[in-house]
């Protein structure tokens, strides 16, 4: 068989296909293309997690003959990783650390598995990734039903784990695929049969590896494969589309400016909304401002079709914000508090940001008061920072309880702050102050728990995204720093705590403490503007929709 004029990676099987065309007819661009800041700290991080998996896989097995886990050198070329990988299999080493595969160019693809572990009289593929794999099964329905697989990370033991979900990651399940096809085609697997096969995923927490049965997967990756092949090699042709990958693609400056040219509807709806548009002949947003037929067949159920209509003369008419509602509402109370979370990546969370207002006291300072650990992550002390939070917190709530007043505490989109509020109180259960995660669910589940993403979502359409930096400012508020985000708080709090050896920024922890400042009095400055002169200054939908009698 002659040999494939392109090769492709795992990495290329899903995400943008129009991203893969152009990467493959430009390699020289994608070769000099340097990593953004934020790709580059998503790469340092994936290293990280993974050399303290490397380390822990060694250390697990310190006590047993040489040779049971090998550690292939990842500084060494292409070449030299193939050939000692290969003859680790070829010694059945047990643990086969950063296995580089040969190339296989008859087919066109390449990858390596950071592990490699014998099972019988082959190896099955464990990848090791950067975020959560699996999840608490609910308690009380009875698990999953044996439907998650695990193996404990120290042996390959596959069995029904009930209390675990597993989180279906596509791209490392194409990853697996393609890395079991490249093994078949080697003689490696321990059976010649998809049907006995599986692969692994070792996640952020690293305490167990999630188990996948790989014959269903090859199927889909057959299929995909040939796809994305063909994408390669020019012969399905593509074209740019607005989708979510674009905010950090490399690409964009070239595929934004085109979709602009051509005005089209993807830079005002999501992707599948996009599909069904064009399905019904819609492709420029001039097209969807103007349309009044009924929705396509398949418009995704839980967006409203006017929605998108909105949104296409709000991009025509610069129109910043629409109001849903004829008096926009939000819940308010005598004492409020603003509360704003800083977490560095899956590590946990370091800062806990408050801001205090009494209506019922002008005389009582709008203070901001911040909970935080400067000790690198993790660490035990982050305990010790969520427990004066806490304390401080219901301490105002009950105060506020004893003197009559009603009490409501506010945080803009709670998913994240419900989700470290509940791992804190699980992860320092016992220590002094931390709470039972009963009292934190109390706290979660009431009325004085108030999300200001969800009532803007309520009152809003917002052309621009629903984000607090692209929200606030139409309520007049602006952050002290240009650079203010959450990918830029990541490097700062990099050199606020000194990781990776440097000595501790005691600037950059004071330009975290004024982000998270900032944060907090954005949401008190958009709540209450909700609540005030958003009704004058926001447009109402039935008035914008009158731009299609034009």
């Amino acid at each position: 068989m002659a040999a494939a004029a392109v090769v492709l990676h795992p990495r290329d099987l899903a995400g943008c296909e129009h991203r893969l065309a152009l990467d493959q007819s430009h390699p020289d661009l994608v070769r000099a293309r340097p990593d953004t800041p934020e790709a580059q700290r998503r790469k340092d991080a994936a290293a990280d997690h993974r050399a303290g998996v490397r380390d822990m896989v060694r250390g697990l097995h310190s006590d047993q003959p040489p040779g049971t886990v090998v550690l292939v050198d990842p500084t060494s070329d292409h070449a030299t990783r193939v050939a000692a990988t290969m003859a680790a299999c070829a010694a059945e080493a047990a643990w086969i650390w950063n296995a580089t595969l040969p190339t296989d160019l008859d087919h066109g693809r390449r990858g390596h598995a950071e592990l490699l572990i014998r099972d019988g009289s082959g190896y099955v593929p464990v990848i090791v990734v950067n975020h959560r794999v699996s999840y608490d099964a609910k308690p009380g329905n009875g698990g999953n039903g044996g439907s998650t697989l695990t193996s404990p990370v120290w042996t390959w033991a596959p069995r029904p784990d009930v209390s675990r979900n597993a989180r279906n990651q596509r791209r490392d399940q194409l990853r697996l695929a393609q890395l079991t096809a490249m093994l078949l085609d080697l003689g490696l697997t321990p059976s010649a049969d998809p049907a006995d096969l599986k692969g692994g995923v070792i996640g952020i927490d690293a305490d167990c590896i999630v188990v996948f049965e790989m014959a269903a997967l090859l199927d889909d990756y057959a299929e995909s494969f040939e796809r994305r092949m063909a994408i390669a090699r020019q012969t399905i042709p593509t074209a740019p589309r607005r989708i979510g990958e674009c905010r950090s693609c490399p690409w964009w400056p070239r595929c934004g400016p085109e979709l602009e040219e051509r005005r089209d509807v993807s830079l005002v709806v999501g992707g599948n909304q996009s599909i069904a548009l064009g399905e019904i002949g819609i492709t420029t947003i001039d097209q969807l401002a103007h349309f009044r037929g009924d929705q396509p067949t398949d418009w995704p159920a839980n967006i409203r079709f006017d929605d998108a209509v909105l949104n296409a003369i709000a991009w025509l008419t610069g129109i910043p914000l629409i109001r849903r509602l004829e008096e926009p509402q939000v819940h308010r109370a005598d004492v409020e508090v603003d509360v704003d979370m800083e977490s560095y990546g899956e590590h946990g969370a370091y800062l806990w940001g408050t801001l205090l207002t009494d209506n019922t006291d002008p005389s009582r300072e709008v203070r901001y008061r911040a909970f935080a650990t400067w000790e690198p992550l993790p660490t035990r002390d982050e305990g010790r920072s969520f427990a004066e939070f806490w304390g401080w917190l219901t301490g105002e709530r009950a105060a506020a309880h004893a003197a009559g007043k009603t009490f409501a505490a506010y945080c803009y989109s709670q998913q994240a702050e419900n989700r470290w509020l509940l791992g804190s109180a699980r992860r320092f259960a016992g220590d002094d102050g931390v709470p039972p995660r009963a009292e934190v669910e109390e706290f979660i589940a009431s009325d004085e728990w108030v999300d200001i993403y969800e009532a803007v979502g309520r009152n809003f359409i917002c052309p621009n995204g629903k984000g607090l930096k692209r929200v606030a400012p139409v309520a007049g508020f602006t952050w002290r720093d240009a650079e203010a985000s959450g990918e830029a708080s990541m490097d700062w709090y990099r050199d606020a705590v000194g990781l990776g050896g440097a000595t501790p920024d005691p600037a950059q922890r004071h330009r975290l403490l004024e982000y998270n400042e900032d944060d907090v009095r954005a949401t008190k400055v958009l709540r209450e503007w909700i609540d005030g002169p958003a009704k004058e200054q926001v447009p109402h939908a039935d008035t914008v929709l009158e731009f299609r009698d034009r």
